[in-house]
């Protein structure tokens, strides 16, 4: 099955002091990019997780927060004044700063605020924090499993995507490969013609076997047997990668571009209106399952 690299989580969780909210958020990436924002008063927390994602994903780039709050007992949330004072005086102080600067920053959101450490419950450096780690930990589990189903579920709307992107394609090499065998005497009458053009005007006589051989150079070079068979073994090849299942988004991207050096050769030898047209049919084809091929793990 193949998995999609975008996706979207979040999932709270509470314990008897602590609430928290974990979000993961993942997009394209050529490798995996782990970006973590984590509460850095939690021990260990941040090794931890980084392992845990690197056991299970290949490729993206992935964001992941955590935000966590101490409450009170009886569910109300322990409010610092003094802090969050502080906190909003260094922020009016900046804000100042920066327009005199000319410099434009956003304006700061509350939950942004909250969400600094110590302005709820200053007490929670000196506390031991085994328990809300292993919390936290068990809760990220089930945020990750979460994420991992959204991306396969893209991913098995990708893989449809791109079996009908490889079926197109091989109706368009078949296609060409008729449009192929069509133009030979088409090619033959057109040399013919301009042999004659040329014979009308000068005194110069070709006999029919040096016209045989130039037009055996003309079918060597406008010759796309081979292209059309790459086509076709690069079809194969494709179905095989979609029918393996991720982690395969690079080979696949790298087979894309072998698709896309094949349809430019085709176009090059063409020498035929029909031929060009699929051959640029075959080329718009190609670039959009590049594209697609670009979301895959």
């Amino acid at each position: 099955m193949l998995n999609s690299m975008t996706g979207f989580t979040s999932l709270s969780g509470a314990s008897e002091r602590y609430s928290w909210m974990w979000e993961l958020r993942g997009v394209n990436g050529k490798g995996l990019d782990l970006r973590l924002r984590l509460p850095d008063w939690i021990e260990g927390l941040d090794a931890e997780i980084r392992a845990r994602l690197s056991k299970s994903l290949s490729r993206g780039n992935l964001n992941v927060s955590l935000r966590v709050r101490a409450v009170a007992q009886g569910g109300r949330a322990q409010l610092d004044p003094e802090k969050l004072d502080s906190v909003l005086s260094a922020l009016r102080s900046i804000e100042t700063l920066a327009a005199d600067k000319g410099v434009p920053i956003a304006p700061s959101r509350a939950s942004d605020i909250l969400s600094l450490r110590g302005v709820f419950d200053d007490s929670v450096e000196d506390e031991d924090t085994t328990d809300l780690r292993q919390a936290v930990l068990s809760s990220f589990d089930q945020a990750l499993s979460d994420f991992h189903t959204m991306r396969q579920s893209e991913g098995q709307a990708l893989g449809q995507l791109l079996e009908e992107q490889v079926t197109r394609i091989e109706t368009l090499v078949t296609q060409a490969s008729t449009e192929a065998e069509a133009r030979r005497p088409q090619s033959e009458a057109q040399f013919r013609a301009a042999l004659a053009r040329i014979g009308g005007v000068t005194d110069v006589t070709v006999d029919e076997t040096r016209i045989a051989q130039e037009l055996a150079l003309l079918a060597v070079r406008a010759d796309v047997t081979e292209e059309l068979d790459r086509l076709k073994a690069h079809c194969d090849a494709a179905r095989a990668l979609l029918a393996t299942g991720s982690p395969i988004g690079r080979k696949l991207d790298f087979l894309t571009q072998e698709f896309n050096r094949e349809a430019n050769t085709l176009c090059s030898k063409s020498q035929n209106k029909d031929l060009t047209a699929t051959g640029l049919e075959l080329k718009s084809v190609i670039e959009q399952m590049r594209e697609q091929v670009q979301n895959v793990e």
